[in-house]
């Protein structure tokens, strides 16, 4: 990664089960303003590939996808 991403929001859904952090993910947005930058951090490989064909249904930025020693980071802008 270039440049570090400082998420406005973060939203620690490690060790939830599948769907858990989609849906912890959908909760949160709808509270959200457009233009927030949240990070989504999972230990769910499916995270990887559920929330970005949600984000895309649903209009949001998917800014970047970090793997971590111990889970992934997903970074969304809300529009």
């Amino acid at each position: 990664m270039t440049a570090t991403i400082e998420p406005d929001v973060t939203i620690d859904s490690r060790d939830a089960a599948c769907p858990g952090p989609l849906m912890d993910l959908i909760g949160k947005v709808k509270t959200l303003e457009a233009g927030t930058v949240v990070e989504l951090q999972t230990t769910e490989r499916n995270s990887t590939t559920d929330v970005p064909e949600w984000l895309e249904e649903a209009g949001h930025d998917l800014l970047e996808i970090e793997s971590r020693d111990d889970h992934w980071s997903l970074y969304i802008e809300v529009n």
